[in-house]
C-alpha cells in the first residue's frame, strides 16, 4: 500500500472564479454564458513611484536630502548676492533698453548659479560610489497603422420623365366614336366565321378525353396496388431499420441502475423530408386513434423570410417517408386533431386563415377555410383547439392569434362561421391622428382549455401575462397572472390534477403554477429561452421541456423538485434551435422538431417513465 502511486494534475485554473457569469449580447439580444473566466489570483501588489532626476519635485528632494546630512555650503551663496549687487548698480546708470537686457542677464546668471549651490549640495566632500538602478526601467512606445480611409458612392440614373398634356375637342370625341363602331364590326364578322372553328374545338376536346380516359384507368390500377405496395415499403424500411424497431420495443437502459435517480434519451428515428429543409417545426400532434401517426407542420417563425408551409404526417411504421403531404401558400403555425373524428385536423396559418382537413380525400387542398369576408385573423394563428360539439351538435374548435382575439369557429352548412370569444386588452391607450384615444389589444401567443370545465381556459400573451377566462364572459376575466418577462410559449393544463397548469417562455423559466394562487408552485431556470413545454400522459408529475440552445431537460417532481433528471443534447449544430416536443399518449417515446425541418423521435429510460406510487 505504501508503494501505491497517486497521481494529482495540478492546474492554473482558480478554483474560486465563478463558471456560470452570464451577461446580455446586445447583437444577438439574448444572455449569453461568458466562456473566458479571468483565472489570475493576485498574491502580493506593492505600488512604487519614480520622478526625474531633472524635475523641480527631484531638485527639492535631492536638497532636502543634502540638507539632513550636513552638506550645506554657504560661501557661494553670498558670492552670488555680491554679484546681484554689482549687476543691480550697473543697470541704474543705463537707458531703459539696456536695463530690460541686464534683467534677462541677471536672471540668467541667478539660475546658474542655484544649479551650482545645488550640485555642491548634493556632491559629497569626498568621491562616493554610485549605486546601481534597483529598477531597471525601460520606457517602450509603439504607434498602431492607421488603415487608410475609403468611401464608396454611386450614383443612379434619374428615370426619365414626360409631360404629357392635350386638349379634347368634339372632333376628337367623333373620331374615338367612329373607331369604336369599327371594332364593334369587326367583332360581329368573327362571329360569323366562327363555326368553322367550333368543329376544330370538338375534336380537340375528344382527343383530351380519350387522354383522360387512359390517365383514369392508369389511375385505377394504381389504387389496386397502393395498399399492396404500401405494406411493402414498410416491410422493406422495418427491414433496414431494424436495429432501431429493435431498440423501440425491446431495449431498456440497464444503465440506469448506476445513475441513482438520472435518466438518458436514446435517440431512434429521424423523420426529415426534401422539401422541408428550409422549413422550422412549428406544431406536432398525435393523432387520438392511431397512436403512430403524428402531424407535424412546417413554417417559418421569422416574418421577413415567410413562404410556403406544409403538413406532414408520418408514422412509425415508415420513417423514410411521410403518409399525407400537404401544402399551403401562408406557413403553417399550429393544428391539432379532433378526438371523436381522427381524420379531421384544423390548422392554423401565418396569414391568419384557419382550415380544416380531411384525411380521407385525395385532395391536398382544405376542405374548409377561413375568408377576409368570415373574419378572419388579421395576425398569425398561434394555436388552435377543438372543441366539444355545440348545441347543434356542429364541430367547434377555438383559435388564438397576435391580433388579440380567441375566436370560435363553428361548421355550419360548409361554411365556418367566426364568433369573437374574448379580446386581450393592454393597459394604457395610444394616440392616433388628431388626439384620438386608441384601445390597443394584447398579443395572445397560446392556450389551454381545461380537461373538466369545459367553458375554463387560459390565454398567454406576448407581455408575459396569463389570463383565466370563461367562454361565457366576453368582458372580464376570472384572474391575471404576472407570470414571465417575456412571451408565453405554451401554457398547458395538467392531465391529472385539475388545479395545476405549467407555463414557458422566452426568459429562461419553467413555471408551475395552482390557478387558485397568484404566485408559482416552482420555478426552473433552464439557462436558455424555452420553445415548449410539455405533461407527459402517463404520470402527473413528469413533464419536459426543450431550449432553444438544443437541450431537452425532462423532470419528475416526485422524485426530485429541483433539477431535472435528464438534460440532454438532442441537436449538435450551433445554428439550429429546437422548436417543440410532444409525449406519445401510449409509447415511451418523445417527438422533438427543430428548425431545420428535422423530426427526432427519443425513447425514456425507465427512471424517466417510472409510474407514481398510488396512495393507500
Amino acid at each position: 500500500e505504501l508503494k501505491e502511486e497517486f497521481t494529482r494534475v495540478l492546474t492554473a485554473d482558480n478554483p474560486h472564479a465563478p463558471q456560470n457569469i452570464v451577461r446580455y449580447s446586445f447583437k444577438e439580444r439574448v444572455y449569453k454564458p461568458i466562456s473566458c473566466v479571468d483565472q489570475m489570483a493576485i498574491h502580493f501588489s506593492l505600488n512604487g513611484n519614480m520622478i526625474l532626476k531633472d524635475s523641480d519635485e527631484g531638485r527639492r528632494q535631492g536638497i532636502k536630502l543634502s540638507t539632513a546630512a550636513g552638506r550645506f555650503v554657504p560661501v557661494e551663496t553670498s558670492a552670488v548676492i555680491s554679484e546681484e549687487e554689482e549687476m543691480k548698480d550697473e543697470g541704474s546708470t543705463g537707458d531703459a533698453q539696456a536695463a530690460g537686457e541686464e534683467e534677462a542677464e541677471e536672471s540668467g546668471t541667478a539660475e546658474a548659479s542655484e544649479a551650482a549651490e545645488a550640485e555642491e549640495r548634493s556632491t559629497p566632500e569626498g568621491k562616493e560610489q554610485k549605486l546601481a538602478n534597483q529598477f531597471n526601467f525601460i520606457e517602450r512606445a509603439s504607434t498602431t497603422h492607421n488603415n487608410p480611409m475609403r468611401e464608396r458612392a454611386c450614383q443612379l440614373e434619374t428615370t426619365p420623365r414626360k409631360n404629357f398634356s392635350v386638349t379634347a375637342n368634339q372632333w376628337d370625341i367623333y373620331d374615338a366614336y367612329v373607331e369604336e363602331l369599327k371594332k364593334m364590326e369587326k367583332a360581329k364578322e368573327k362571329e360569323k366565321t366562327r363555326p368553322q372553328t367550333a368543329k376544330r374545338e370538338e375534336e380537340k376536346k375528344k382527343k383530351k378525353g380519350r387522354k383522360l380516359m387512359t390517365s383514369e384507368s392508369q389511375s385505377d390500377s394504381i389504387t389496386k396496388i397502393s395498399k399492396a405496395a404500401k405494406i411493402m415499403e414498410r416491410m422493406v424500411n422495418q427491414n433496414t431499420f431494424d436495429d432501431i424497431a429493435q431498440d423501440f420495443k425491446y431495449f431498456e437502459d440497464a444503465s440506469d441502475e448506476f445513475r441513482g435517480q438520472q435518466g438518458t434519451l436514446l435517440p431512434l428515428w429521424k423523420f426529415q423530408y426534401d422539401k422541408t429543409k428550409r422549413l422550422a417545426v412549428t406544431a406536432i400532434s398525435w393523432n387520438p386513434k392511431y397512436k403512430d401517426l403524428f402531424a407535424v407542420g412546417y413554417g417559418s417563425y421569422d416574418f421577413m423570410k415567410q413562404g410556403q408551409g406544409m403538413v406532414l404526417l408520418y408514422t412509425l411504421k415508415n420513417p423514410s417517408f411521410p403518409e399525407y403531404i400537404f401544402s399551403s401558400e401562408s406557413g403553417i403555425m399550429c393544428l391539432d386533431f379532433h378526438k371523436d373524428l381522427p381524420f379531421l385536423m384544423a390548422v392554423g396559418f401565418y396569414d391568419g386563415n384557419v382550415a380544416i382537413y380531411n384525411l380521407k380525400k385525395a385532395t391536398s387542398q382544405p376542405s374548409y377555410k377561413s375568408s377576409a369576408k368570415s373574419g378572419k385573423h388579421t395576425e398569425p394563428v398561434w394555436q388552435v383547439k377543438w372543441q366539444n360539439d355545440a348545441l347543434c351538435n356542429n364541430l367547434n374548435f377555438f383559435s388564438v392569434s397576435s391580433d388579440g382575439r380567441i375566436v370560435s369557429w363553428t361548421l355550419i352548412k360548409n361554411e365556418l362561421v367566426h364568433t369573437d370569444v374574448i379580446k386581450l386588452p393592454v393597459e394604457g391607450t395610444t394616440e392616433g391622428p388628431e388626439g384620438l384615444q386608441l384601445q390597443t389589444l394584447g398579443c395572445g401567443t397560446s392556450f389551454d382549455f381545461h380537461k373538466k370545465i369545459d367553458n375554463l381556459f387560459l390565454v398567454g400573451t406576448e407581455e408575459g401575462k396569463i389570463y383565466k377566462c370563461l367562454k361565457c364572459y366576453s368582458s372580464q376575466f376570472l384572474d391575471v397572472f404576472e407570470a414571465h418577462h417575456m412571451a408565453v410559449d405554451s401554457v398547458s393544463w395538467n392531465p391529472y390534477h385539475l388545479k395545476v397548469f405549467i407555463s414557458c417562455s422566452s426568459d429562461w423559466t419553467v413555471k408551475i403554477w395552482d390557478h387558485t394562487i397568484k404566485t408559482p408552485m416552482f420555478v426552473y431556470d433552464l439557462n436558455s429561452a424555452v420553445g415548449d413545454v410539455a405533461w407527459s400522459p402517463y404520470s402527473s408529475t413528469v413533464f419536459a421541456a426543450v431550449t432553444t440552445d438544443g437541450k431537452a431537460h425532462v423532470f419528475d417532481l416526485s422524485i426530485n423538485k429541483y433539477e431535472a433528471l435528464c438534460t440532454q443534447l438532442v441537436v449538435a449544430k450551433k445554428k439550429n434551435k429546437i422548436t417543440h416536443i410532444q409525449f406519445n399518449p401510449v409509447y415511451p417515446i418523445v417527438v422533438i422538431g427543430d428548425e431545420r425541418g428535422h423530426v427526432i423521435s427519443l425513447k425514456l429510460s425507465p427512471n424517466l417513465r417510472k409510474m407514481p406510487k398510488v396512495r393507500k
